[in-house]
């Protein structure tokens, strides 16, 4: 029998799966003992119980990767640290390739993982034969094998967990569903149950299935659907070896692993069915759903195209049970925006097992600290936007999330389903002209160019194909003439009152106490001096001022706006985003181009950079901010969202005669990393300060008002990091470059990238990174080395610097007409 349910408790967790019990353990071994976790039925009864245990460590980025690396080494040592068996094998994982494509895909990868401190073996199909001798290779162009990967037995592996949690001290309490949680005044006071109100002073929703309906209840978006998941067991097979490891084919969309003499045969189709539309059953525990072999036939007999002994065995098991998944196949982790006090950790896309000792690790420091131990914003759940709750996306968008976890990860590639949710008034005229759209945070935004009336694609290749000229003309015409790019999915808002200028100044590195008029670029830090974001803020009124910042970070920047907010005197905050369209207007020909347009003053001496005018434009009105993200004389435009189609028009039409072209979002990024701009949340993050990040001239240090995060910079002021953002070009002709390769010097690896693309100006790839160097990142210290950059597999030689390889000086920023070729760096142009 249980014991009574306590009426307060610390930190309390909603979910009995491995994830809430990974939580609990990590809790405790933080030295916390007031830990509740209660489950609505039986522990793992949900979808742990069936989940395959496989233990995989590579994946997309570094702190994805260590989630699932730390998952693999406390996985080894759980059984002694709690007396619980979990039935860990280290047995390694191949992963075969039967594309070109897949091949270059696991070639990076391989590259990535040794980022990352993961190795990564390349083998021939021969050598997989000799490692797999089951495997039929006459199709395999080769493999990638990983010898630290290997599998657990689910429900063993989260009782070790829930021993772990008990013997720290948490209370765990089965059969005791919570009803509804609940929230006063912005803050979480715990939770309903049938016993009664249990007040906590945190609160952790790991629920799974279940997750998505608890936050809704609350107005807040946790987006993620079941869908039915599929996996096979064979009869016994004679000689089956017992250290056999997992076998991937991802092209065939099937893995294999060994189960007790069997082989256990799973799937990740490309057209998945989702499932509990209408809502989880409250009583659904331990259950399966109708198998559906009609579904599984064509991947089953992929199976045995691969390991053709399948073909003579029988099958034990036909097995379906619901897991959940996002609509960007991320995890789904961190603090409700609105809400004081309450955490999610939620949406594994069937990685759960493999991510759960890393996953309880971050929570449970997350919880207890107030901040991530890392910069986990490719799991954040404030990336969520509000729409994503709604049922019919998260229903479509199922159908290819099982699918695109192990289809071809290819460059700028976007989902195809539930797409248009949010588009720019431009939208038609931009498809008209023929733009090919990618998806951020639900907006349509334009990747690049094609001809008009060509078919529209959903990604880049790896090579340089059509979509590599089409936006190396856009990056060129902004670098000679004049573009337009649509940048209407960057958020809006607007912060007022007597006391917005504390609120701000409290928040800001650098000084916004500026004219009416002015604008500011600044990060925002933590406490730690990580940047929680960088924003633009201009100054709109002496008591008003206008932030914009991009799409994805809307959610999270609001929340910070809020929560601060409340620390101050009198200030409101709104969201003005769905209000303005945005138009920038980029290029040394711009200024002429605005002056056709509109009667106001374009020149340097009226509207000089970091300046923000009102000004008439067509018809209609916009904001324009002398500002730029490419390196170039431009203007951003501002524009309410009825008068954007006539402020458009009036552009092209004036354009013609001065080679406007339009551009997307691939030359805008060429462009910012030839020219050195940051790009948050793939250079700079929560784990990086602006002393570390080349934008210490964004800490006013001598403004007189305080700021978060000072503190922790003046630790490290006049100090030459030992870790810190470079530049790296790689001249001649190297593969394309798209982040995440490592970087090289003198034969040691310092670093990878965090960002890359073409410099269609310096004519080679170009990216930035942080390396790391124990006397300190010097100009003199990359001087004295050789770098390399590993791309596929392969170094290729590098130059590394601290300033842009383009245009150091912003002479074509401030307005000079000097020849772009002339502003290329000078350890370049003897290559060019």
């Amino acid at each position: 029998m249980q014991n009574k349910m306590p009426s307060h408790v610390e930190y309390l967790v909603i979910g009995g799966g491995i994830i809430g019990l990974s939580i609990a353990y990590h809790l405790t071994r933080l030295g916390h003992r007031d830990v509740l976790l209660l489950e609505r039925d039986q522990l793992t009864c949900g979808t742990t119980w069936h989940a395959a245990g496989l233990v995989t460590q590579l994946r997309a980025n570094e702190n994805m990767a260590k989630l699932a690396q730390y998952s693999a080494e406390l996985f080894r040592d759980l059984e002694k640290l709690t007396g619980q068996a979990t039935g860990f094998r280290q047995t390694g994982s191949i992963t075969v390739a039967a594309t070109p494509a897949r091949m270059e895909e696991l070639k990076r990868g391989a590259s990535m993982g040794r980022s990352f401190g993961l190795d990564v073996e390349m083998i021939d199909a021969a050598e997989a034969k000799r490692r797999v001798p089951l495997l039929d290779v006459s199709d395999v162009l080769g493999a990638a094998w990983i010898a630290s990967d290997g599998m657990t037995n689910p429900i063993d592996t989260a009782m070790a967990f829930a021993a772990g949690a008990r013997q720290g001290g948490a209370k765990i309490m089965e059969r005791a569903p919570v009803n509804r949680i609940v929230v006063e005044k912005g803050q979480v006071i715990g939770v309903a149950t049938a016993e009664g109100l249990v007040r906590a002073e945190k609160v952790v929703i790991c629920a799974g299935l279940w997750s998505r309906n608890i936050a809704a209840d609350l107005n807040w978006t946790v987006p993620l659907h079941a869908a039915e998941h599929f996996y096979v067991v064979t009869d016994a097979i004679p000689g089956l070896p017992g250290d056999l490891p997992t076998i991937r084919d991802m092209d065939a969309a099937v893995y294999a692993k060994p189960d007790a003499g069997k082989l256990l045969v799973g799937f990740f189709e490309a057209h998945a069915k989702p499932w509990g539309m209408d809502g989880i059953p409250r009583a659904f525990s331990f259950d399966a759903l109708p198998d559906d072999f009609d579904h599984i036939e064509p991947y089953l007999a992929a199976a045995i195209d691969r390991m053709p002994l399948l073909a003579d065995v029988g099958l034990q098991l036909n097995f379906n049970g619901p897991e959940s998944f996002t609509p960007d196949n991320r995890f789904l982790l961190g603090p409700a925006p609105d809400i004081s006090g309450l955490y999610v950790a939620t949406g594994f896309n069937s990685c759960g097992i493999e991510s759960s000792g890393g996953a309880g690790k971050v929570m449970a420091e997350w919880m207890s600290t107030g901040v991530p131990s890392s910069d986990y914003w490719e799991m954040d759940v404030r990336r969520a936007m509000p729409f994503q709750r709604n049922r019919r996306y998260l229903f479509d968008r199922t159908t290819e999330a099982v699918g695109n976890l192990w289809n071809l990860h290819w460059p700028h590639k976007s989902p195809k389903t539930a797409r248009n949710v949010r588009v720019s008034p431009l939208h038609d005229r931009l498809a008209q002209a023929g733009a090919n759209f990618g998806e951020s945070a639900g907006w349509e935004r334009v990747q690049w160019f094609g001809k008009p009336g060509s078919k529209p694609k959903t990604h880049a290749s790896f090579d340089k194909d059509d979509w590599f000229d089409a936006s190396g003309a856009e990056h060129a015409a902004t670098r000679s003439s004049v573009t337009l790019f649509d940048q209407t999915s960057f958020a809006h808002l607007l912060v007022q009152g007597h006391d917005a200028l504390s609120l701000l100044q409290k928040l800001s590195t650098n000084d916004v106490d500026v004219p009416v008029g002015r604008i500011v670029y600044t990060p925002w830090l933590n406490e730690r001096g990580g940047m929680e974001s960088d924003v633009t803020i201009c100054r709109t009124g002496e008591e008003e001022f206008l932030i914009v910042t991009a799409a994805v970070q809307r959610i999270r920047d609001l929340a910070w706006l809020n929560q601060h907010a409340k620390t101050v005197g009198y200030v409101a905050v709104a969201d003005l985003s769905s209000g303005y369209v945005t138009l920038s207007v980029m290029g040394p020909r711009s200024r002429d181009l605005l002056s056709r347009v509109s009667p106001a003053d374009f020149s340097e001496a009226a509207f000089p950079f970091a300046s923000a005018r009102e000004i008439e434009i067509g018809y209609g009105m916009a904001l324009a901010f002398r500002m730029t993200f490419v390196g170039e004389l431009g203007w951003e435009l501002h524009i309410p969202a009825e008068q954007a189609l006539g402020i458009y028009d009036a552009l092209v039409a004036a354009g013609y005669d001065l080679d406007l072209r339009l551009a997307g979002y691939v030359a805008l990024n060429t462009l910012r990393l030839e020219a050195g701009y940051r790009d948050w949340g793939s250079d700079v993050g929560d784990e990086d300060t602006p002393l570390e990040s080349g934008l210490g001239f964004t800490v006013a240090w001598d403004k007189q008002a305080d700021f978060i995060g000072r503190a922790a910079l003046e630790t490290r002021r006049g100090q030459t990091p030992r870790r810190r953002l470079v530049q790296l070009a790689v001249p001649g002709d190297a593969p394309l470059m798209f982040g995440t390769e490592p970087v090289w010097r003198d034969g040691e690896l310092v670093g990878y990238l965090r960002s890359a693309g073409f410099g269609h100006t310096i004519a080679c790839g170009v990216g930035m990174g942080y390396l790391h160097a124990a006397g300190g990142v010097s100009a003199q210290w990359l001087k004295d080395g050789s770098f390399e950059v590993e791309i596929a597999g392969t170094r290729y030689p590098a130059v590394a610097s601290l300033r842009p390889f383009y245009d150091a000086g912003r002479t074509r920023v401030k307005g000079q007409h000097l020849e772009a070729e002339d502003l290329v760096a000078p350890e370049l142009q003897p290559r060019r």
